[in-house]
Parts: structure tokens; C-alpha cells; sequence
């Protein structure tokens, strides 16, 4: 699906159905040099189990018109700007590394539109160091080589996605490969200065009103599970509900685990929801 947003088309994946703003709305938020292809084995299922689905290519991302955003702040205005122009009034929101900020900081900024969100391999700070950022920036498929074996914990996860015969690294790192010649020049350097640049997280967190899921990768090298106490603290600083799902995976989870994922976000966001609307 095609959304005007500010003058700009967005592209948006709805799962194999027609968008619905009637139904509880599960918004799902990619990281750094990837795309909506990422949520594939999540979103099709939220969308035929109750739920409208915008799987989003941020601003400068394949599909989606650029300019690239060059913060976490922007992109969680624009993500609002997006649900107003698809009147949507609340929807639960799952973020994905780079996306978990967007999700972080759009459920700060805009408590009444947060239904729910889920933090995925997130981290606080998400600092990326000078080398990386330097390579990312002169020496891209460097950095996409690098990042991409820091972001599976094995060579081949079982029982594998979508099934045997896929080979996990190779999938992402084509990805990765297409979004650079898709992109914007040096997108994946934009993506990582505005996660490095972020520095509202924690205060941020202690203004987020809704429940909140960190669903977290016990191999994770890229945001390790140590990487989440300071932020959860915060969250909790409120009064909300926080809890953690560890799985058994690297930074990848949606690939290295496809189900027990979908399982920690379909729970979570019915739940949610339910609790929402009663």
C-alpha cells in the first residue's frame, strides 16, 4: 500500500489484506539498512488473526520517497504523521533494533496514538563505534559484511526461515546489498548516526504511558540483553507494565525465530489490545 504522508509516498506491507483502520492496528518498525521485508513471517499473521497491519519502509528506504531521516526524533513524528493520514487513533507498535527507538520515542512523544510497544534487540544507549561508522559511511559493503555475521548467532539456525534450504546470512545480506542500491547514498551511515546520535532514551522511557514488551536475543552480540537493564528502568520509573522475552537467537530474531517471535508479539499485542478497547 501507497500513503501520502506530508507529500511524500510511503510504502507500506499490510499482510496480504486490505488496510483497515476499524481493527486493532500493529505497526511494525525495521532497523538499520533493511526494509519491511524483515516482519514477513510476523505481519502475514497479525493480519489474518485480527489485526490490520502497516509493515513500513522508513523515509529513503526502498520503496518509500526519501529523504532519509537523520534522527530518532523525526522518524518518530513521522511515524505519527503516517497513522494521522491513515486515521488511525491507536495502534501497538514493534521496533526492531534501530526501529525499537522510533517505537521508544513515538510512544513518548504521542502517549494518546501508543496502544502498546514492543522493543525488539534494542539497546541504551545504541552507540555504534567510529570504526563501524566510518566504515559504513567510505567502505559500505564492509560494513554490511560485518554487520551482517554480528547479527545471526550461527551459521544455520534450525529449523531455519522460512524452512530448511534458506540461508539466513545470505538472505540479509542481499537485502542489505539491495537497500544500498535502492537507497539514498551512504543510508546505512545515516541509519547508524541517528542511532548513535540519540540521546533522549532514557528520558523518553520515563514519559511512555503504555505497556511495554522487550523481547530480547540471549547470543545477541549487536544489543546484548545487559543492553536493556538501563533503559528498562526507566520505562518502569512510571509505573508501567514492563516484561522481557529472552530467545534463544542473535539480533536477528524474526529469522532465527520465526515462531517464538511471532508468538511474544501476537500474545503481547492481543492482549494489549483487548485490554484497550474493554
Amino acid at each position: 500500500m501507497i500513503v501520502d504522508v506530508d507529500g511524500k509516498s510511503v510504502y507500506a506491507y499490510t499482510g496480504g489484506r486490505a488496510f483497515d483502520p476499524a481493527l486493532p492496528v500493529a505497526v511494525f518498525v525495521h532497523g538499520a539498512q533493511h526494509d519491511h521485508s524483515v516482519w514477513g513471517l510476523q505481519t502475514r499473521y497479525f493480519a489474518h488473526h485480527g489485526f490490520s497491519v502497516l509493515a513500513v519502509d522508513l523515509p529513503g528506504h526502498m520503496r518509500s520517497a526519501g529523504p532519509a531521516l537523520t534522527s530518532i526524533g523525526a522518524l518518530a513524528d513521522w511515524l505519527d504523521s503516517l497513522l494521522a493520514a491513515l486515521k488511525v487513533e491507536k495502534a501497538f507498535v514493534a521496533g526492531h533494533s534501530m526501529g525499537s527507538l522510533v517505537a521508544l520515542e513515538f510512544a513518548a512523544r504521542y502517549p494518546a496514538r501508543a496502544q502498546a510497544i514492543a522493543l525488539l534487540a534494542t539497546a541504551y544507549p545504541m552507540t555504534v563505534s567510529p570504526a563501524l561508522l566510518e566504515s559504513a559511511r567510505e567502505r559500505e559493503p564492509e560494513a554490511i559484511e560485518l554487520v551482517n555475521a554480528w547479527s545471526h548467532s550461527t551459521l544455520a539456525a534450525k529449523p531455519s526461515s522460512p524452512g530448511p534450504g534458506f540461508w539466513l546470512r545470505g538472505m540479509n545480506r542481499r537485502l542489505m546489498e539491495r537497500v544500498s542500491i535502492n537507497g539514498e547514498p551512504q543510508l546505512f551511515h545515516t541509519d547508524f548516526s541517528a542511532c548513535n546520535a540519540y540521546a533522549d532514551g532514557l528520558t523518553s522511557a520515563a514519559k511512555v504511558a503504555c505497556p511495554v514488551r522487550l523481547i530480547v536475543g540471549k547470543r545477541d552480540l549487536m544489543t546484548p540483553p545487559r543492553a536493556t537493564h538501563d533503559i528498562a528502568q526507566a520505562l518502569r520509573q512510571s509505573g508501567n507494565v514492563v516484561d522481557t522475552v529472552t530467545l534463544d537467537a542473535g539480533h536477528a530474531l524474526m529469522t532465527e525465530q520465526p515462531d517464538a517471535t511471532l508468538d511474544a508479539l501476537h500474545e503481547f499485542a492481543a492482549r494489549t489490545s483487548r485490554a484497550g478497547n474493554g
